[in-house]
């Protein structure tokens, strides 16, 4: 039984053989770094490069689910880059903008 199921992913149109397969795995390595990242302080976060991060992530959530085979290792790790963008873009949101507003309204008491 296991070994059929190992023989169906070698054997799969996007299985460890193809390109399908090791892109988005490699890919990985982009969301593990942005996980890294959520020790650094938020005024270090690029705006731009976390934009970049959680727009391709979405696009390609998309696409992965469109694209004949489906990739479902693509969709995760788009889906994974996506959601660890959106987090690093709200701390430094947060950051710059609430502990400014904070700042302001104890200037002002």
């Amino acid at each position: 039984m296991a070994m059929s199921k190992l023989q169906a992913l070698w054997n799969h149109p996007a299985g460890p053989k193809t390109i399908h397969f090791w892109a988005p795995t490699f890919k990985w390595g982009i969301s593990i770094a942005n996980i890294a990242d959520f020790q650094k302080p938020p005024e270090n976060i690029s705006y731009l490069q976390q934009i970049a991060v959680t727009c391709t992530g979405m696009i390609w959530c998309r696409c992965s689910t469109v694209i004949i085979p489906k990739n479902w290792n693509l969709f995760s790790v788009n889906v994974a880059m996506a959601a660890t963008g959106i987090y690093q873009l709200t701390r430094k949101i947060k950051y710059d903008y609430v502990s400014e507003a904070a700042e302001a309204v104890v200037e002002k008491e």
